[in-house]
C-alpha cells in the first residue's frame, strides 16, 4: 500500500469504475428511496462552492440509504427556460437555445466531480420537447377543468425600451436596462385558479416532515383570514364601496376609507376639485412594485373629494387614495380605524384625520392615544357592542352586520392566482389556438408538443408581446374544431412550470405516451428527501404543491404531497455577502478540487457550518479536513496487517463511534458529524499506538461510516483491508450497545411530546450538558421557534415545547 495518499490518481481510478459500475443498481426487492435536488438552471458562471453544498448534502444521504439497503433514485436535470437563461442570451448575444445547452454541459462537468450518484439515464431537461409536450398537456388538462383563465393585468412597462419587464428587471421602480421610470401596462394574461386550492394547500401543510419556518412562510403567503364584508355607500353618488375587514368589531371607530390607487372607483368618483392630483399620484404609485410599497415607512395618500357613510352610526368617512392598499388583496379598499391600526394611526396623524378609540384595556379609562392600541379589551364608544371584550366583538360582528343587511361574513386569502403567461420567447408556448368562430381551443393531444420555432430575433418587443407574434408562419394556423383559419396563442409559460412537476418525470423519463407511468409513479414518487435552498420556500414549492393536487384530483398520481421531508440548505457566504461574480467573491471547487481533491472537498462543504444556516467560507479551512483524510490513510497503512484482537476499549470505541455519527446523520447536523470523525479517529489512534496495533473490524467500521462523505477514499482502503467488493455493499453498521459502558444511558428527545431523535450521555450528565447537546441535535427542527419551557427527568427524557 502507498504511504502517500495520492487523491488523484484515486478519484480518477474510482469515478472511473463507478461509470462503469454504478454502485446503485435496480433492485426491485429493496425498499425505495428518493432523495432529490432542486435541480439548477444552467448559469453561464457554472457552479461555485455554495452550489455544491446542497448537492453533496443530497449525495452523502443518498449513498448512506445504498448502504442501509435501499434503492435510491437520485437524479439531475435542467431548469433551463425562462427568464434566467433568456436574460444571458441576450446579454452574450447568443440564441438562448445555444448558450443554454453550452451552460448545460459546463455545469454538468462540474457536477461529475462531485461524484455523486446521480443516475444520468434518468436526467430531464425543460427546453426537451420530449419533456414540454407533457408541461402542455398538463396546462391542457387545468384549461378544460377551468382552472386557466384570461385575464387583463397591470405589468411593468419601460416606456423608454418599449418593453415589458419582470419584477426583478424593475427594481425600486426603474428599468435596470436603462434607468427610466417604470410605469404599469395592461396586457392580457393566462391566469391559474391556485386559489382554488388554498385551503387545501394550507391545511396539508400538517402532514409534512419540513421546517416550521418554511410552513410558517407558505401559511402567510396563503394568508388565510376571518372577517366581513361592509358596504359604505358614498355621500352624493348613486356607488357603494365594499370593504373587507378582519376587525368589524372596530366599525364605530373607522373614521375614514382609503382606496387602492388601481380601483375602478377612482375615476368614477373623485371630484373636479381633486381630480389632477389624484391621477397625479396614481400615475406615482403605478411605478411601484406591490413590496416598495407594502414596506414604504412613510405614509402618502390624497384625497378624493368624496365620503363615505358608515353603515352603523351615519358619520361621514372621507374617501382617500394611498398605495399601502393593494388592489389585489380584500376589495381593494379598506375602512380605516386609526385608534386600534398602526398604519391608520400613522396616515390619520399626518393628515389631521378624527381618531376614535372603540377599545380600552380591562380596568383602564379611555384617554388620548399616543400610538395605536391594538390589545384585547372592553368595547366602549359602540352602542350594538359596548360592555362585551373586543374578542367577542370580534366573533358577534359578522353575524349582527349580515343580520341588518349591512355586510357578510367572509373568508380571505392573500394568496392570489397565478400569473402564468409571460410576452417572452425562451418558455414553454401555450397549448391554445384563437378562432373567431370557436373562441379560444385547446390543441389536441395528438398535436403536442406545440415546438417553440427557432427565431433570429429574440430580444423582448416594443409591443408588449411575445417575439413570437411576430412569426406569420406559426403563428396562423387552423382550428381543432372547425377547421378554419386560426391563430396561436403567442404568450409563453413561466419558469415555473417546468419545475413545477419535474421531480414526477424522473421516474420514467423516456416514456412518450404518458407523462410517467403509474406504474413508476407508485414505485418510486412521492420524493422523500428535497434538498435545496430556502429561497424557493414560498413560489416554487407551493406551485409544486399545487400541481401535485391538481394531478392527484385527475388520477394521474395517487398522492397529494410532493416531498415527504424537505431540508432547506444554508447559503455559503464569502467576506460576509453571497457569492457572486459582480461581488468578486466567487470561490470555485475546479481549483480545490485540483488542489485537495473532491473528497477533502465534499467533507469539508459540510464541516464549515450547520448545514441549515449560512456560513462564511475560509479557503483555509480545507487544509484541516486534507490533513485528517491524510491522517485516516496513514490509520490504515500503518495498522492493516497487524492483525490486533478486539479490546474492551476498542470495541467501546467502535461501537460509540457507529452510535454518534448515525444519530447526527440522521439528524441531518453535518457539521458535528465531521467533527465526530475527527474526534474518534484521534482514539482509535491512540488505541493503535498503546496496543500496537487494531483489530481490522475498527479500521473496517471507520471506512464504511467514511463512505458517504468521502467515497474514494473509503472504496480504495476497502479494498487495502482485503475486500474485493465495493464498500457500498458492505452495509451501515449497527452499534451493539452491550459493548458500551454502564456510565452512559441513552435518553428519547421529545419536542412538543413526540419523540424526534436518541442522545447518549453519561449518566452522571447534569442537566445544563444534556439540554445543550439535545438542543444541538435537534437544531433544524428547533430554528425559528420559541422555546417555552425545557424539561429535563434525570436519567429518563428530555421534552422540549415550543411555539
Amino acid at each position: 500500500m502507498n504511504s502517500r495518499y495520492d487523491f488523484a490518481a484515486i478519484e480518477k481510478k474510482w469515478r472511473s469504475e463507478w461509470e462503469k459500475n454504478p454502485i446503485n443498481k435496480e433492485d426491485a426487492d429493496k425498499p425505495k428511496y428518493y432523495c432529490l435536488d432542486m435541480f439548477p438552471y444552467p448559469s453561464g458562471s457554472g457552479l461555485h462552492v455554495g452550489h455544491w453544498r446542497g448537492y453533496v448534502l443530497s449525495d452523502v444521504i443518498s449513498r448512506y440509504k445504498v448502504l442501509e439497503g435501499y434503492q435510491v433514485l437520485h437524479p439531475m436535470g435542467w431548469d433551463a427556460f425562462g427568464l434566467p437563461a433568456e436574460n444571458y442570451a441576450i446579454k452574450t448575444n447568443t440564441h438562448p437555445e445555444i448558450s443554454t445547452n453550452a451552460n448545460i454541459a459546463n455545469v454538468k462537468r462540474q457536477l461529475h466531480e462531485i461524484s455523486a450518484i446521480y443516475d444520468w439515464d434518468r436526467e430531464v431537461n425543460t427546453t426537451d420537447k420530449g419533456y414540454y409536450k407533457w408541461t402542455q398537456w398538463i396546462f391542457a388538462r387545468m384549461f378544460e377543468k377551468g382552472l386557466a383563465y384570461e385575464k387583463e393585468m397591470p405589468l411593468n412597462w419601460c416606456p423608454s425600451c418599449k418593453c415589458v419587464l419582470a419584477n426583478e428587471e424593475a427594481t425600486n421602480g426603474v428599468c435596470e436596462r436603462c434607468g427610466s421610470v417604470v410605469t404599469k401596462k395592461n396586457l392580457r394574461q393566462w391566469m391559474l385558479r391556485i386559489t382554488h386550492y388554498a385551503e387545501r394547500l394550507l391545511n396539508d401543510l400538517d402532514k409534512l416532515d419540513w421546517p416550521e419556518k418554511v410552513k410558517k412562510m407558505q401559511t402567510d403567503w396563503i394568508g388565510k383570514s376571518y372577517g366581513a364584508e361592509v358596504n359604505f355607500k358614498i355621500k352624493d353618488t348613486e356607488h357603494e364601496i365594499t370593504v373587507y375587514t378582519t376587525r368589524p368589531d372596530t366599525l364605530y371607530g373607522a373614521t375614514f376609507m382609503v382606496l387602492a390607487p388601481e380601483h375602478k372607483l377612482v375615476k368614477e368618483i373623485v371630484t373636479d376639485e381633486y381630480k389632477k392630483a389624484v391621477e397625479d399620484y396614481c400615475f406615482a404609485a403605478s411605478t411601484k412594485s406591490s413590496v416598495d410599497r407594502m414596506t414604504d415607512k412613510e405614509k402618502t395618500g390624497v384625497f378624493t373629494g368624496r365620503y363615505g357613510i358608515n353603515p352603523l352610526n351615519g358619520e361621514l368617512a372621507p374617501i382617500w387614495v394611498s398605495d399601502y392598499v393593494l388592489a389585489d388583496y380584500g376589495t381593494g379598499a379598506i375602512m380605516c380605524v386609526p385608534a386600534h391600526d398602526e398604519r391608520d394611526f400613522e396616515f390619520a396623524k399626518k393628515f389631521g384625520l378624527p381618531i376614535i378609540q372603540v377599545i380600552i384595556p380591562e380596568g383602564e379609562e379611555e384617554k388620548e392615544l399616543k400610538e395605536a392600541y391594538t390589545g384585547d379589551g372592553k368595547m366602549i364608544n359602540s352602542p350594538l357592542f359596548n360592555g362585551m371584550t373586543a374578542f367577542e366583538a370580534k366573533n358577534k360582528a359578522p353575524l349582527i352586520l349580515e343580520e341588518k343587511g349591512l355586510g357578510k361574513k367572509t373568508v380571505n386569502y392573500k394568496l392570489r392566482d397565478w400569473v402564468f403567461s409571460r410576452q417572452r420567447y425562451w418558455g414553454e408556448p401555450i397549448p391554445l389556438v384563437h378562432c373567431e368562430h370557436c373562441g379560444t381551443v385547446v390543441v389536441p393531444d395528438s398535436e403536442l408538443p406545440v415546438e417553440l420555432p427557432m427565431v433570429e430575433s429574440y430580444q423582448p418587443t416594443d409591443t408588449g408581446e411575445s417575439p413570437l407574434a411576430a412569426i406569420d408562419e406559426w403563428v396562423n394556423t387552423t382550428c381543432p374544431k372547425c377547421g378554419g383559419p386560426a391563430k396561436r396563442e403567442t404568450n409563453t409559460m413561466p419558469q415555473w412550470a417546468g419545475s413545477s412537476w419535474y421531480f414526477l418525470r424522473y421516474a420514467d423519463p423516456h416514456n412518450d405516451k404518458q407523462l410517467a407511468s403509474k406504474e413508476a409513479l407508485e414505485k418510486w414518487a412521492p420524493v422523500d428527501m428535497y434538498v435545496g435552498g430556502i429561497e424557493h420556500a414560498v413560489l416554487h414549492l407551493l406551485y409544486a404543491r399545487f400541481y401535485t393536487k391538481f394531478l392527484y384530483d385527475i388520477g394521474v398520481v395517487n398522492f397529494d404531497e410532493p416531498f415527504k421531508r424537505l431540508f432547506n440548505q444554508g447559503m455559503i457566504n464569502k467576506n460576509g455577502a453571497k457569492m457572486s461574480k459582480s461581488k468578486g467573491n466567487v470561490v470555485s471547487p475546479d481549483e480545490l478540487v485540483a488542489k485537495y481533491g473532491c473528497d477533502s472537498l465534499r467533507m469539508y462543504e459540510l464541516f464549515v457550518g450547520p448545514p441549515e444556516v449560512d456560513s462564511e467560507w475560509d479557503d483555509s479551512g480545507i487544509d484541516g479536513v486534507f490533513r485528517y483524510l491524510n491522517k485516516v490513510w496513514k490509520l490504515v497503512a500503518n495498522y492493516k496487517d497487524k492483525n490486533a484482537e478486539p479490546s474492551k476499549e476498542s470495541e467501546f470505541v467502535k461501537n460509540k463511534m457507529i452510535y454518534e455519527i448515525t444519530s447526527r446523520l440522521k439528524a441531518l447536523t453535518m457539521n458535528t458529524v465531521v467533527s465526530g470523525f475527527m474526534e474518534y479517529t484521534n482514539k482509535l489512534i491512540d488505541i493503535a499506538k498503546e496496543q500496537d496495533g487494531i483489530d481490522k473490524s475498527c479500521l473496517e467500521t471507520l471506512i464504511v461510516l467514511l463512505a458517504p462523505f468521502t467515497p474514494h477514499i473509503a472504496e480504495e482502503l476497502y479494498r487495502e483491508l482485503g475486500h474485493t467488493d465495493t464498500v457500498f455493499n458492505a452495509g451501515w453498521p449497527e452499534a451493539d450497545t452491550s459493548k458500551l459502558t454502564e456510565d452512559e444511558i441513552v435518553i428519547p428527545l421529545q419536542i412538543n411530546g413526540k419523540v424526534r431523535e436518541n442522545i447518549t450521555v453519561r449518566k452522571d450528565a447534569d442537566k445544563n450538558e444534556v439540554l445543550s447537546k439535545a438542543k444541538e441535535l435537534l437544531a433544524s427542527r428547533l430554528e425559528g421557534k420559541t422555546i417555552v419551557k425545557e424539561i429535563f427527568v434525570p436519567g429518563k427524557i428530555v421534552n422540549i415545547v415550543i411555539k
